[in-house]
């Protein structure tokens, strides 16, 4: 059994080669050598937002707080809330984020397939950011 204290694991800010806008990440947990899922808490002020991404093995996201939008390659932008359980198949391209007025938090996991968790794209426009409503 491990235990990990609450506190003992500073958050960190998100990169911004990652991400538009402040965003703050507090590792759940990350793979080791008996385990390849990686878990986060993330939190998007409004307006913040993911770069397209992949993941080889899928994403699911937990909202906590807030309202947020996801959107797959080719889908509309969807609006999320606490207690929605959104699932990225592998290799689907999306992203996530923060509504334009409101943050978010959500837990994201996903599991390492031969050391690589996610492949990071280009960043999401303002224009079709905001062409959301």
């Amino acid at each position: 059994m491990d235990i990990i204290r609450i506190g003992s694991q500073p958050s960190i800010k998100g990169p911004e080669d990652w991400f538009t806008g402040s965003v703050r990440i507090d590792y759940i947990c990350q793979p080791n050598e008996h385990r390849r899922t990686a878990a986060a808490t993330v939190t998007f002020e409004p307006g913040a937002r993911t770069a397209w991404h992949t993941h080889p093995l899928g994403q699911t996201l937990i909202v906590k707080a807030g309202v947020g939008l996801a959107q797959r390659e080719g889908g509309s932008i969807e609006e999320i809330h606490p207690g929605d359980i959104v699932w990225f198949e592998p290799n689907e391209k999306h992203w996530h984020g923060a509504s334009p007025t409101i943050a978010m938090t959500h837990i994201a996991m996903q599991e390492q397939l031969n050391g690589k968790m996610v492949d990071w794209m280009e960043k999401v426009t303002d224009e079709d950011y905001k062409s959301y409503r």
